[in-house]
């Protein structure tokens, strides 16, 4: 069993009947859903909020209940994974381009849960390119911003070449800035800039963080 495998069917336990389950996004959370269906098949009765596109159609197929954010009062537990996750747990999110749904999800749920290989555990955020969701509008002048700050922007392209679309209809540019030294006052300047639709900071948001070693998941409480 590969470990993003591991951490996903692992995580999966979590889910009790009768919840609320948020369903992340991305290749660790692929085999959480995985397991979620087998549950639901199984019997378990859940209702599941998706956070893009392709996880509602890997729910369908499954046949997993699915409601919209906006027809459930609260989600009991959101199970996602993350591109990184620093030492005193703040993470990046949005390598597979959902950040957005996901970060809406996260905050109306009542626990977070993060599953990751091992690898994606680092010291400080910044190696991983960070994720910012923009307005197609103006989106090459919040491109010259990033350049003079020195953050090496690119814009996220699909694989036909052409500029990468989120569900939302927006634009990501990722930001190779190699170190994020202060993750809170950058994550305030980019919600400062009008066209800044959200970013990949998810901080302060995870309860607990699965992570997979080859000797076996390792739970980690986050807060």
């Amino acid at each position: 069993m590969n470990l993003k495998q591991m951490v996903g069917e692992k995580a999966a336990e979590y889910v009790k009947d009768g919840m609320v389950v948020g369903l992340g996004t991305g290749s660790t959370a692929y085999y959480m859903v995985e397991a979620v269906g087998r549950m639901v098949q199984e019997g378990m009765s859940i209702i599941g909020v998706t956070t893009s596109s392709q996880t509602t159609e890997q729910a369908e197929k499954l046949g997993i209940p699915l409601r919209s954010v906006d027809e459930v009062d609260v989600i009991d537990l959101t199970i996602d994974g993350a591109d990184e996750i620093s030492r005193d747990f703040q993470g990046t999110k949005g390598g597979g381009g959902a950040l957005l749904f996901e970060k809406i999800v996260a905050d109306y749920s009542k626990k977070v849960i993060w599953i990751v290989d091992e690898s994606k555990m680092v010291e400080e955020l910044g190696a991983f390119p960070l994720p910012v969701e923009v307005m197609p509008y103006g989106s090459l002048q919040l491109f010259r911003i990033f350049e003079k700050k020195g953050y090496k922007p690119a814009y996220r392209l699909d694989e036909n070449g052409e500029k990468f679309v989120t569900d939302g209809g927006h634009l990501l540019i990722d930001l190779a800035m190699g170190t994020i030294e202060k993750p809170h006052e950058l994550a305030s300047w980019l919600d400062s800039l009008t066209g800044v639709v959200e970013h990949g900071l998810f901080l302060d948001r995870v309860n607990t963080v699965i992570v997979g070693y080859p000797e076996g998941p390792k739970v980690l409480e986050a807060r």
